[in-house]
This record gives structure tokens, C-alpha cells and sequence, in this order.
């Protein structure tokens, strides 16, 4: 279990890393003079950009599900709330021509938090909810 946590951790952090790194060269290319080169190697890197969002997502379940400190811990902390909103606003901001597809996996994503909430959580919490 510590191994597993160990390897979700690093690599979501490297993901997360490498999210920023993606940026900071779409910066450097929005910079520059927009030709057709650049504008296809923009959407090669914007690609890329989705895809480690959406590992960042992936792994960030699997710690979620499968890490030490158990799903428990992220349902009830703000912060952990806070950065998911967060991470869902920058979805929907940098991806303006597929808003209503965005907002579709958001509520889903949101849905999807809801029923765990309501399925999983200890007797106590669940009434909170209803």
C-alpha cells in the first residue's frame, strides 16, 4: 500500500509538472510570429496538453481510491474541493469552443462525486446530505 501511494504521488506530481511545462511553451509559441508551423505545433502541444490533464485526473482518482489516507480524507477537505473547482474552471476556460461538452463532463464529474457521497460515506455523514 505505502509502495503504491509512493508511486501515485510521484507520478501525479511529475504530471502536474509537466502541465506547467506545457503552458510555459505555448506561451513561448503565442510569442512568437504565428505561421502555419506554429499554429500546428500549438495544436500538437494543446493535445498534449489535454491528454496529462486528463492523466492528472486519472491518477489523482487512483490516489483518491487506493492512497494511505483513503478516500475519507478528500471528501470532507475544502481544499482538495478547491482545487478540483479550480482545475474544472481552467477546463472550461481554456477549451471555449467545447464549453457545453465541458460543462457536460464537469456536471458529470460533479454527479459522480455526489453519488460516492451519498453511497459510501458512514451513516453519520450520509444524513447530512439527505
Amino acid at each position: 500500500m505505502e509502495t503504491t501511494d509512493l508511486v501515485l504521488a510521484i507520478l501525479h506530481h511529475l504530471l502536474a509538472f509537466s502541465l506547467a511545462g506545457i503552458i510555459a511553451a505555448e506561451f513561448v509559441l503565442i510569442g512568437s510570429e504565428m505561421t502555419a508551423s506554429t499554429v500546428r505545433r500549438l495544436a500538437r502541444i494543446d493535445r498534449h496538453y489535454g491528454m496529462v490533464a486528463m492523466l492528472v485526473i486519472l491518477v489523482g482518482a487512483a490516489r483518491v481510491a487506493w492512497g494511505l489516507k483513503g478516500w475519507e480524507y478528500y471528501v470532507y477537505n475544502w481544499v482538495f474541493w478547491a482545487k478540483m473547482a479550480t482545475f474544472a474552471a481552467v477546463g472550461l476556460l481554456s477549451r471555449g469552443e467545447n464549453v457545453s461538452a465541458a460543462l457536460g463532463a464537469t456536471a458529470g464529474f460533479f454527479l459522480l462525486a455526489a453519488v460516492i457521497v451519498y453511497f459510501f460515506l458512514p451513516e453519520s455523514h450520509g444524513d447530512a446530505l439527505a
